[in-house]
């Protein structure tokens, strides 16, 4: 009898155990579901359109000689005579140096014979008294020692090959050229010319910008050690490729030098006006950027999810930001309070 009753009290508690499970089981289920479903971010947004501005890029950069020649003979030898010092200015066409003219002199008394015997033979030629083989031969042979002469005329007396001034004297009278690297570029040199008048300045100019720089436009060219001066440049030569490291690309300017004030070296800023545009401009808070990195970019409303995206920054104006990107458009809704909480693809309940 009492066997039966504790099989009764086990049962019954069984089922008191059970129901209790039963009634809480919903709720840890309900929980669950609860913790799955992510709370919307609240966020204000701000309808994109296009505005016009000015359009002008800064940049800064150095001043560079429009050429520098580092001038040297074709062959070692002795240094006759270096007719320059450094700093001396020189037009085209000046001497600069002389080299030892020893070789020179023996392929002129040679060319001189063989010229005067050119001249018999074409006499005995037209009388039938030689072959026109030799003749030919012989010509061929006072071409080349004619040619050897220019060459060594020019490459033992140098000139001056533009109006500059003289940066580098590297040998004195009576040295020997050997042909080893004598400047700070590693060349090597006897003398070095630079053309300072006009001077150039070249500008790594970002690739967005690529469509809008022409040849012939202006830049204002501006010196801080000059802080009341401005120079005006024209963009003469354009790089035909992108620099994929850095996204940029090359545009040379020359810069007239006002009364040879400004000096190659010179730290400058650079100034083109690239004509109105129409471009987005949001507020700067609205820009974010990606910790550890240069990566702009910023959220919009996609269907209820915050969707990110990256820009480029263009001009500031006070506390609104030029941004750039392909895939943003007019219409789009710019996240534009809130998104500090935001990561890409979250819920969002746009608030007014």
């Amino acid at each position: 009898m009492r066997y039966t009753k504790s099989i009764s009290v086990i049962l019954i508690s069984g089922l008191i155990l059970s129901g209790c499970s039963a009634k809480r089981n919903p709720e840890a289920a309900s929980d669950a579901s609860a913790e799955n479903v992510k709370t919307a971010i609240p966020v204000k947004v701000m309808t994109l359109q296009k505005t016009k501005i000015a359009r002008t890029i800064e940049y800064t950069s150095t001043i560079l000689p429009f050429e520098e020649v580092n001038m040297a003979p074709s062959i070692p030898g002795r240094i006759e005579k270096i007719y320059v010092e450094e700093g001396d200015r020189v037009n085209k066409g000046d001497n600069l140096f002389l080299m030892d003219r020893t070789q020179l002199y023996q392929q002129k008394v040679q060319l001189a014979s063989l010229e005067k015997d050119l001249s018999r033979l074409d006499t005995l030629l037209r009388s039938g008294s030689a072959k026109q083989q030799q003749y030919d031969q012989l010509k061929t042979q006072y071409d080349v020692i004619k040619t050897n002469v220019d060459f060594m005329e020019a490459n033992t007396l140098l000139k001056a090959p533009f109006p500059g001034i003289v940066t580098g004297k590297y040998f004195e009278n009576g040295e020997v050229y050997s042909g080893t690297p004598t400047t700070t570029s590693g060349r090597s040199a006897v003398v070095t010319v630079m053309q300072v008048n006009p001077l150039k300045v070249n500008v790594g100019i970002s690739e967005q910008y690529y469509p809008l720089i022409k040849k012939g436009m202006k830049a204002e060219i501006s010196a801080d050690v000059y802080p009341n001066e401005k120079f005006t440049g024209t963009v003469f030569r354009i790089a035909p490729t992108i620099n994929p490291a850095t996204r940029s690309f090359t545009a040379e300017i020359e810069v007239p030098n006002r009364n040879d004030i400004l000096k190659p070296g010179m730290f400058v800023r650079v100034s083109m006006n690239l004509g109105e545009v129409e471009t987005f401009v949001v507020p700067a808070s609205a820009v974010m950027l990606q910790e550890g990195t240069n990566i702009r970019y910023v959220f919009v409303d996609d269907n209820g999810n915050a969707k990110r995206l990256e820009v480029i920054l263009g001009k500031r104006f006070d506390d609104r930001l030029e941004i750039i990107s392909e895939n943003l458009k007019a219409g789009d809704r710019l996240v534009s309070e809130g998104q500090s909480r935001l990561l890409n693809n979250d819920k969002i309940e746009i608030v007014q």
